[in-house]
């Protein structure tokens, strides 16, 4: 076969041959079988050399220095030939200034990772250490780009369809309760997608499932052993976790998670990844050195005039994210899910950091939220921001958007768990809340709002009505991690109880909290597990707990069948009404003679939408020509967060309709086309602290 001119060896040191690079991409490519092409970019470097291993051996086989005619700009490129990339690993030394008062820390000792590498050995199995326990335990490896997708792409569901679940890879299937063939894994979650199915979810949101060291800071605690189990401290932004891969022992983690997407979409199910890019597992100045310090620290980190660390991610550390170099990196990367893993979207963690200039101080147009939203390969990728960071800057409502990015609204989380509890103050932002949060959010939509009351950070929803008190004595830090603002109440006691009054009225608020949440406008996002009232037993900052309490007990299921019921019918009746994803504001009267959105009290069209209030109800008429739909069709949310019982007066339908029962938060639940018809047709009473939903027939 004639090979290309510029794919000649022109080089050779020690058997090894070699030729100037190309300087894209960077990372890593592999050009024919044997033959590698490296790129790597450091600004304030004074030479780097490339190292070869083979895999596991604690020494190089070949450390190949990059001549200056190499180097073009700032970027070191080299072609290499004769390798087997299945059994090779990589790294680079850097040369340089070692004056970390100045914020230079090249160390030509060390060598260090790829920020580009598509794998990353030394951890395949989780909880393991690398095999060859020296001082470059993380490694870049090289994999095939030649996954058959059979035709597959990103889904690009409108976001203001989707219902999104938020897992951790792990810990959805690792109890043997889960009952998959491989737990813990992206396989084991291929065999759950039925479940998910069953329940009516259309999109996934997993924990970080980039490269991480799960050993980070671990420590052995009362005969138990406490892992970065998050895994919210990233190595690596290209490669997938490879802990995480049934096959990942055999270096083939790219292609077990490839096969989870390809899965996922084959089932209409749409892929978020939780991605970290505010901060790196290099920490502060008494962190480890792994990749970033010393290729080029300046370039890639916020600094102080003294050369320490500003951490506005309460992590040590805070990226440069708004530097030309830094921005191009975060972009390739998710360029690279979307291109190579057909990644649907990407949830932003402590994203308010991404807004932030070199000094640390908030941009009103911070190029790399614009960059995103511009790109041209992620013309339809979901973009949502956690629109706040731990050095107190919180942009709910203000995040620069463009009109694409979405936010994990915090505010809906706080309202909801404050009025359901039984605040009455809370009322009138609540209903600015249903209704889609159009005082945040004007003029981007209901769908820039993502609506939820539990996430992976804090209580889950059982545990938001069982405890008042965080208990995270488990995590060994006296109790003083996590947060002490959880707006929880226990329902009368705390933490496990007999009383069936209490067990009752905790199932009852639980239901209330997903009543309100899947009949709100904007896209709601559902924790793993409240499904089916999964405890973490008061842990509210479970990031360190590899155990039963981070697992999802799946015996759960069946004792909390009646829940995911609830949650089944309510999700099937949002999928089935497209009024409740609106995809703008409208609350005028159309059609059906009605408002298309509309609050009351008591009693019909009378509403202080100002006043405190405890009980209310939301109308939503659904238009049939507008929304496509074979009638009109009128749904009515009752909700009661008072101690007390409540009568309703109902709104009258349009002649030859009746109003039927779809589910209330005793338990009760119809489905769709079998809702029972009320017997007493103009009024409905609500017991304490219950809710119920209405539809015409």
């Amino acid at each position: 076969m004639m090979k290309l001119i510029d794919t000649f060896p022109t080089n050779e040191l020690n058997g090894l041959q070699y030729r100037v690079g190309r300087v894209f991409p960077f990372g890593a490519t592999l050009i024919e079988d044997d033959c590698v092409n490296f790129s790597v970019f450091s600004k304030e470097a004074s030479g780097c050399t490339l190292v070869l291993y083979h895999r596991g051996e604690r020494e190089p086989f070949a450390e190949i220095p990059f001549p200056e005619e190499f180097r073009i700009g700032n970027v070191y490129s080299m072609m290499v030939f004769g390798i087997e990339i299945e059994s090779m690993e990589y790294g680079y030394r850097f040369d340089g200034i070692y004056d970390p008062e100045r914020g230079l820390r090249f160390d030509k000792t060390r060598v260090l990772l790829d920020p580009y590498a598509k794998s990353v050995s030394g951890q395949s199995v989780w909880g393991h250490g690398p095999a060859h326990g020296d001082a470059f335990p993380h490694r870049g490896q090289i994999i095939r780009e030649d996954y058959d997708w059979e035709g597959d792409k990103p889904l690009e569901v409108p976001l203001r369809d989707l219902t999104i679940y938020e897992m951790h890879v792990r810990g959805f299937t690792q109890d043997p309760s889960s009952g998959v063939k491989y737990r813990g894994t992206y396989a084991g979650i291929v065999e759950k997608i039925p479940y998910l199915k069953s329940l009516g979810i259309n999109c996934i949101e997993l924990m970080p499932v980039f490269s991480f060291d799960e050993l980070e800071y671990s420590r052995d605690k009362n005969r138990q052993k406490l892992f970065n189990y998050w895994g919210y401290s990233t190595l690596c932004f290209f490669a997938p976790k490879a802990g995480y891969a049934a096959a990942g022992p055999f270096g083939m983690e790219a292609d077990e998670f490839k096969r989870l997407v390809k899965k996922l979409h084959e089932n209409g199910i749409s892929i978020i990844l939780d991605v970290v890019f505010n901060h790196t597992a290099e920490g502060n100045e008494y962190g480890p050195t792994i990749s970033y310090k010393g290729i080029d620290n300046r370039t890639y980190y916020l600094l102080t005039p003294e050369g320490g660390y500003n951490d506005f991610s309460g992590c040590g550390n805070t990226m440069n994210c708004n530097n030309a170099v830094v921005r191009n990196h975060i972009l390739d990367c998710l360029r690279y899910w979307v291109s190579s893993y057909h990644i649907d979207g990407f949830r932003f963690d402590l994203a308010s950091i991404l807004t932030r200039d070199k000094n640390g101080r908030p941009m009103m147009s911070p190029p790399l939220i614009d960059t995103l939203a511009h790109d041209a390969v992620l013309g339809s990728t979901i973009l949502i921001a956690e629109a706040w960071d731990a050095g107190g800057l919180y942009q709910v409502g203000s995040f620069p958007s463009w009109h694409r990015w979405s936010e994990w609204n915090g505010k809906y989380r706080d309202c909801a768990r404050r009025f359901i509890k039984g605040d009455a103050g809370c009322a009138p932002e609540l209903l600015q809340r249903i209704a889609g949060s159009q005082d945040l959010y004007p003029k981007r939509g209901p769908a820039a709002s993502i609506n939820f009351i539990t996430c992976h950070d804090g209580f889950t929803l059982y545990d938001l009505v069982s405890y008042n008190n965080k208990h995270n004595e488990a995590n060994c830090e006296d109790n003083r991690d996590g947060s002490n603002d959880n707006d929880s109440w226990n329902c009368g006691t705390e933490g496990e109880t007999n009383d069936p009054d209490i067990l009752a009225l905790r199932m009852r608020q639980i239901r209330n909290f997903y009543t309100l949440l899947l009949l709100s406008r904007g896209v709601p996002m559902l924790l793993a597990g409240d499904e089916f009232a999964n405890t973490q037993h008061g842990n509210n900052n479970a990031y360190c707990q590899d155990n039963e309490t981070s697992w999802l007990n799946w015996d759960q299921l069946e004792k909390g069948r009646d829940l995911f019921t609830y949650v089944q019918t309510l999700l099937a009746l949002r999928a089935a009404h497209p009024v409740l994803r609106a995809p703008d504001f409208d609350s005028a009267i159309n059609s059906t003679g009605f408002p298309e959105l509309s609050f009351h009290s008591l009693t019909p069209w009378e509403v202080d939408t100002n006043a405190p209030a405890l009980s209310f109800a939301v109308l939503y008429a659904e238009d049939h020509v507008k929304y496509k739909t074979e009638k009109d069709t009128f749904l009515y949310v009752l909700i009661n967060a008072h101690w007390e019982e409540h009568t309703f007066t109902l709104p009258q339908l349009p002649k030859g309709q009746k109003w039927h029962l779809v589910c209330d938060s005793k338990g009760i639940t119809f489905p769709a086309g079998k809702e029972t018809p009320l017997l007493i047709c103009h009024q409905f009473t609500l017991g304490p602290r219950e809710s119920a939903v209405l539809i015409s027939r």
